[in-house]
């Protein structure tokens, strides 16, 4: 079996992880076994084993490697934004983009895999501070009225932990995509001065 090097990939293996993550996005992982991605990828074991030691693992480097591909497509929308109110609404909006591939059954697979899961609810504690901080330059340089920057915060974490728990698709039928605008949309509005 080949040594496993975290972070270290070949051009071969990013490929194979961005073809898992496509498959896994659309199909979730649960269901497939290592057999059945080595078939589906045409490669073997041994080279599936070379990204991860087991098919778990396999599954949490590909939802790193799905977070990794999303905060830079995430980042780079708010780096083109000049305007300090512009760029929660890019930040958050291109979180729902980043999102909108990932199939109910993928983010289901994710919820129900304790490893998987903690990738995203690190990665969501990541975004909210994120946001928070978006919060806290447009209020200074006042682009957004003042509010109360760790209520704001608190509020818009709580949301993105119910939208990645899947409690918002549960109650209101959004999907995270379409959650992810709508709280968009609520927070720019809800910051904007009169």
């Amino acid at each position: 079996m080949t040594t496993v090097v975290p972070g270290r990939r070949t051009r071969r293996q990013s490929e194979l992880l961005d073809r898992l993550l496509s498959l896994f996005l659309e199909q979730g992982f649960s269901r497939f076994t290592l057999d059945d991605l080595a078939a589906e990828l045409r490669c073997s074991k041994t080279t599936l084993y070379a990204l991860a030691p087991s098919k778990e693992q396999l599954a949490v480097e590909v939802v790193k490697h799905y977070f990794k591909n999303a905060t830079a497509q995430v980042e780079s929308a708010v780096a083109r934004q000049t305007r300090h109110d512009r760029r929660i609404a890019a930040y958050l909006n291109a979180v729902a983009d980043a999102l909108r591939p990932a199939s109910r059954t993928f983010l289901d697979d994710v919820a129900t895999f304790a490893p998987a899961r903690s990738v995203y609810e690190r990665n969501t504690r990541i975004a909210a501070e994120r946001v928070r901080a978006l919060i806290e330059d447009g209020i200074n340089n006042k682009m957004f009225r003042q509010v109360d920057i760790a209520f704001a915060a608190e509020m818009i974490a709580h949301t993105m932990q119910a939208i990645q728990r899947g409690d918002i698709a549960r109650r209101t039928g959004l999907n995270d995509a379409e959650a992810y605008r709508e709280l968009a949309s609520f927070v720019l509005h809800s910051l904007r001065l009169d």
